[in-house]
Parts: structure tokens; C-alpha cells; sequence
């Protein structure tokens, strides 16, 4: 099939043929439609197979809609997953079109590839005057409450723990949940909120957003390109993508714009970061407690 005539979805493949299209195709079609990430995956007598046809009928199927064979229909459903299609917020969608992705190079080859070039995005997408927003921002607080969900709840907690290593008192909410009203009950125009949301923005996020514009605090996000949004907007708000679909969606990115901002941080507050993590460093030398 020619690339530059290939229809979207494969909806669009059975209209366009349904007049050829048989009593076996239709059973096919119906195991595609079913599970279409699985459908990805499988090689023509596989499919045969489930659909309880002849191991052939996958073969003629695929030419009928247009294709050489079934491995160019194979790659025709994989590139529509790959591609993100209406399957692509399932998780298991978005695992599948990192698998099809992985065959050709291998699977940890795979993920870095998406890690680099997840990277070499935010390189290109996020600046110095961007990071210098949010350190002097947090420079300048009383307190700072970190918001995380998910995935985001582990990095919540990471950039709570180096800031207060760093002198700065910080909350980490996600791990609050249990006495979330209480802890927000002390907000106030003096305090930071840094959320982190992608994809989309959980309600229990916005809610916090919104409490933060009522106290008066001043509000930092770091979020997806286009997938998050949040009213009313953040005082500033670091948008970058952790990956285009069905690549590997990466953490190592917000983690990364985090790292440069306590970085940047540290190089603007006189020397209280460097001062505190010295007197951690001690602390912890002298001490019998255990730490991480």
C-alpha cells in the first residue's frame, strides 16, 4: 500500500472495501476491532487462529484492504498505535506501541532512544531564564508545598527531600494525603505550591490550585506540552514533553528540569543550600540514625 494513501484508522480501510469483503474477513475484523493492541502484536496465523479461520484468510484479508501482505497490514496497525490512535490512553496501549517499537533494536536501546530524545527536547524547550523563574521563586518563600499524583507522587517526594536537605522547608503533599486539609489549612500568601501533572491534571490538583489563588501563594508547574491544563494559570509554568507516543514516557526528564532548578537555586541564595547541605553532611556523620 502506498504510505501517502493510507487511510487514519482502520475504520476507514473496512469502509472503503466493504463490498469485497467476505464472511471469514468479517470474523478477522471483528478479532482486530476486539483487542486492537493485541492485533499489533500478532502475526497473521495467530489471528487466523482466534478468529477460528483458515491460517490464509489473515493473508487475503490484508489484500483486499490494499496491502502487499499481512506484514505490511502488521505495520500499518502498529504504526496507527505507535502513532497514538483513540486506544492510546490505555495503559496497556501505550506499553504495547513501546514493545512494536523495541523489535527492530532491542528493548533497552528502545527506552534510551526515547530518553534522549525526550532530553534533547527539554534542551531545545525549556530555557535558563525559565529555570531562574522557579528558583527565584522558591528562593524567596516561607515554605514550599511539592503536588504530585501517580507516577509524580515518587518525584513529589524526591524534590521535598533535596530542598529541605538544601535549608528550604518543604511539604511534600503527596505523602500527606491522610491529613491533606489540615496541612493546607496553613497556607498562605508567603508559601510556594509546585505542581507536577501530565497527561492530565488530577481534580484533587486543580482543587489545590485553586486554594493557592484564594491564599495568595504564589504557584510553579512543571506539566506535558499540551495535555495539562490548569486555571487559573501558574505563576510560572515550565511546559516539556517526556516523549512522543508510544515512546517511553520519561520521568527522567521532570526530574531533570527539578534537579536544575534546586541547581540554579543554589546558586542564588548566598550560600544557604551550600551551608545546609554541609551541616547535613555532618549531621549525618555524627549521627546514629539511619538515613537515606
Amino acid at each position: 500500500m502506498d504510505k501517502q494513501d493510507a487511510p487514519l484508522a482502520l475504520s476507514d480501510l473496512i469502509s472503503r472495501h466493504s463490498t469485497r469483503l467476505t464472511e471469514a474477513d468479517t470474523r478477522l475484523l471483528d478479532v482486530l476491532i476486539q483487542d486492537p493492541i493485541r492485533a499489533a502484536m500478532e502475526n497473521g496465523k495467530d489471528v487466523s487462529s482466534r478468529a477460528g479461520v483458515h491460517p490464509a484468510s489473515a493473508v487475503r484479508l490484508a489484500r483486499r484492504l490494499g496491502f502487499k501482505g499481512y506484514p505490511e497490514f502488521r505495520g500499518f496497525l502498529q504504526s496507527s498505535l505507535t502513532e497514538g490512535g483513540n486506544d492510546f490512553e490505555s495503559p496497556a496501549a501505550r506499553m504495547a506501541a513501546r514493545l512494536v517499537r523495541a523489535e527492530d533494536n532491542g528493548l533497552l536501546a528502545s527506552v534510551l532512544d526515547s530518553e534522549i530524545a525526550a532530553l534533547q527536547q527539554a534542551r531545545n524547550a525549556v530555557s535558563d531564564a525559565d529555570i531562574r523563574a522557579f528558583s527565584e521563586c522558591l528562593r524567596h518563600s516561607r515554605r514550599i508545598f511539592v503536588f504530585g499524583r501517580g507516577h509524580f507522587a515518587a518525584l513529589s517526594s524526591l524534590i521535598a527531600l533535596r530542598l529541605n536537605r538544601s535549608g528550604y522547608e518543604a511539604i511534600d503533599l503527596a505523602s500527606q494525603m491522610h491529613q491533606l486539609v489540615e496541612v493546607l489549612t496553613t497556607l498562605s500568601s508567603e508559601d510556594v505550591v509546585w505542581l507536577l501533572a501530565f497527561r492530565r491534571a488530577p481534580p484533587l490538583l486543580q482543587e489545590v490550585r485553586d486554594l493557592a489563588a484564594k491564599r495568595g501563594a504564589k504557584t510553579l508547574a512543571v506539566t506535558d506540552v499540551g495535555g495539562t491544563r490548569i486555571d487559573p494559570a501558574p505563576n510560572h509554568q515550565i511546559l516539556v514533553s517526556r516523549g512522543s507516543p508510544g515512546e517511553s514516557q520519561s520521568l527522567v526528564v521532570p526530574m531533570t528540569i527539578a534537579n536544575a532548578v534546586i541547581l540554579d537555586l543554589a546558586s542564588i541564595d548566598d550560600g544557604r543550600s551550600i551551608k545546609a547541605l554541609s551541616e547535613f553532611r555532618s549531621f549525618r556523620a555524627a549521627s546514629r540514625l539511619t538515613t537515606g
